[in-house]
């Protein structure tokens, strides 16, 4: 039953991901309504971004982004922000581009763990988000178990990007 839990989880940061971003970027994000079952959370170029969240429940997300998406993201957020199309970077791997992204999984992860405790009466609580842009995958390890992990599928008008969760083993049961 814990993969059910993970999976009830996963909705809710589905819908976080797509409130958080429609709103910030004036976007219309779509996701995936197929989840996958992965073995473990990597992050992946061109831009990946990783948290913690302990609690009630505890687990990790990490975000990952081609350098499309990133960018994408990042001048949509920006122009709905206000900021000048003359002031915005150009390169996936500059400190703003890689900050905004930084930014934006906080703002959706905040969302996130509000939606789980609204909905289930358990809280977390999450580090600083980190985000780096990267050539090559790297595997987290993080020192807890984590058992049961998937990855969530968004799409922007261009480009995809992905999130991968996983969870302690833990099964949320409601109680009559």
């Amino acid at each position: 039953m814990a993969n059910q839990t993970i999976d009830q989880v996963a909705r809710l940061f589905c819908q976080a991901t797509k409130k958080t971003l429609d709103k910030s970027t004036g976007k219309s994000l779509k996701y995936a309504n197929t989840l996958q079952d992965i073995p473990k959370v990597s992050l992946k170029p061109a831009v990946g971004c990783f948290v913690q969240f302990n609690g009630d429940y505890n687990g990790l997300v990490i975000m990952n982004f081609s350098a499309g998406a990133a960018m994408e993201l990042y001048r949509s957020y920006m122009l709905t922000m206000g900021m000048p199309e003359s002031e915005l970077a150009n390169d996936y791997t500059s400190a703003e581009v890689v900050d905004t992204i930084g930014e934006m999984t906080n703002q959706i992860m905040g969302r996130a763990l509000r939606m789980v405790e609204s909905n289930y009466e358990l809280s977390s609580n999450m580090g600083q988000p980190k985000a780096i842009a990267l050539n090559s995958a790297i595997t987290l390890t993080p020192e807890s178990e984590y058992q049961v992990s998937r990855r969530l599928s968004f799409s922007l008008e261009t480009h995809r990007f992905y999130m991968e969760l996983s969870l302690e083993r833990t099964e949320f049961i409601a109680m009559k």
